[in-house]
């Protein structure tokens, strides 16, 4: 099967470019895009205005309605952005979801990634965030590793050259 008409989850810490990569994805792939923000409990946003990490029971009921939403769209494919930080996490993301979704993961280094936090406005997510998300992270193994580097039209070429497009 074509893996641009599956599951494609874009994962990373926050300030990765999920977003912007996500929704340029989704747009040449003519694929619904949905941001995993998005589908947060009001709890978990109001925790981490707070600068307070989420813990695995917050983030339970988060990842059950994104992997409910994917298999909505298991047959069709969709893009959806989560940060998918835990193995653990991206095992219940992709729970009976058949054909096997398609991971891009967005890899940067803490610097250059909290450079760009820094000048991000207006979401809720604070930059003092982010050493708690890089020390929850744990590189996923079979994805399609992109380097936060690049521009993000190289971005999204690199991507869909990966994809066979």
């Amino acid at each position: 099967m074509d893996k641009t008409h599956r599951i494609i989850y874009v994962m990373g810490v926050s300030g990765s470019g999920k977003s912007t990569i996500g929704k340029r994805l989704a747009n040449t792939l003519s694929l619904p895009f949905f941001d995993g923000d998005d589908f947060h409990p009001e709890a978990n946003i109001s925790k981490m205005s707070e600068g307070l990490a989420l813990d695995d029971q917050d983030r339970r009921p988060w990842l059950e309605s994104l992997n409910l939403l994917a298999k909505e769209h298991a047959r069709t494919g969709a893009v959806i952005v989560c940060s998918a930080l835990k193995k653990s996490y991206r095992d219940q993301l992709e729970k009976g979801i058949s054909p096997e979704p398609v991971w891009i993961y967005l890899s940067g280094s803490f610097e250059v990634i909290s450079a760009r936090l820094r000048q991000r406005k207006g979401h809720f997510m604070p930059p003092a965030l982010l050493r708690s998300q890089f020390e929850t992270l744990e590189i996923p193994e079979g994805a399609i590793e992109i380097q936060v580097s690049m521009t993000p039209e190289q971005i999204l070429k690199t991507i869909l050259e990966k994809l066979g497009k």
